[in-house]
């Protein structure tokens, strides 16, 4: 209970001031509404007005769970309207993307540690890189795939592939140069070599961190699908209906979509969560 009451009390914060936001926000149409009929509106009355427009300026969190769970529950999971369909889509293209952009992080970080010349050379272009507005490069990337003939999941993955990679790249790093001079001597003294020191020191020293940069970059891959879905006009996947909400003023189905992201987010996290736990306990490294 006493890890659950500041976990409540915060909660019961936040949804309190939504609330209160969503009657300051939503509060001037009511009141031009109430002019062109001629009628007074009292707070009393004002209060569930604001909390039931059907395109508010900011949803009711009770609107949002609504929306959230119309969006999961209230339709065939093969249905545009499904946000599990939805999900589905914008996941594959974050599971692809987050594959290519680990992969290749861990292969610059240990060429990064191993090799002087791309240390010198390929970091600073790696953190060059993620200087440049995802949505300014998102839809070069996507014209310029599509020029080629590469369409559908794949130019979404690449920038998916394009924001993971630079966590894992900085993480990785940062862990295989973790073992102090004296591990490495040590080892040295033993005879290992480059490849000894490697997969029985580096590799085993680099895990809380690989992970905790596996943690960062799938969340920024699930990021970077949804923006690559937004320049292409998608028809399907998380960013297509952050778009057609935005077109057609539906509030609370943005809102429904963005919790629906969170949440697909948090399971990622937690699943590279669990699974640290496991790896880093057989390691010995956790209990």
């Amino acid at each position: 209970m006493r890890s659950i009451v500041p976990i409540l009390t915060v909660v019961a914060v936040i949804l309190g001031l939504w609330y209160l936001a969503a009657v300051r926000l939503n509060a001037t149409w009511v009141y031009d509404q109430a002019a062109r009929d001629g009628v007074t509106v009292s707070f009393a009355e004002l209060v569930p007005m604001t909390w039931s427009q059907e395109r508010p300026v900011l949803p009711a969190p009770h609107q949002v769970a609504k929306g959230l769970y119309d969006g999961l529950f209230g339709q065939k999971i093969t249905s545009k309207r499904s946000l599990v369909y939805h999900g589905w889509v914008t996941l594959s293209a974050t599971l692809l993307g987050f594959g290519f952009g680990s992969v290749a992080g861990i292969l610059l970080a240990v060429g990064i540690v191993y090799n002087r010349a791309m240390d010198m050379s390929v970091m600073p272009w790696a953190i060059a890189s993620q200087t440049i507005p995802i949505l300014a490069i998102a839809p070069m990337i996507i014209v310029v795939l599509n020029s080629m003939g590469v369409t559908g999941i794949v130019p979404k993955a690449i920038i998916s592939a394009y924001l993971s990679f630079f966590p894992v790249v900085v993480g990785m790093v940062k862990g295989l140069r973790s073992p102090d001079a004296m591990q490495l001597d040590q080892l040295r003294t033993w005879n290992a070599g480059g490849f000894d020191s490697f997969a029985k020191l580096r590799l085993p020293s680099s895990m809380p961190y690989l992970f905790a940069s596996l943690k960062v970059g799938v969340a920024a891959s699930l990021v970077g699908t949804i923006v690559g879905e937004l320049p292409t006009g998608a028809v399907a996947g998380l960013g297509s209906r952050l778009l057609s909400g935005s077109y057609y003023g539906q509030t609370v189905q943005i809102w429904a979509a963005l919790f629906a992201a969170a949440f697909v987010a948090a399971g990622l996290v937690a699943i590279i969560g669990a699974v640290e736990r496991v790896v880093l306990k057989r390691m010995g490294m956790a209990r």
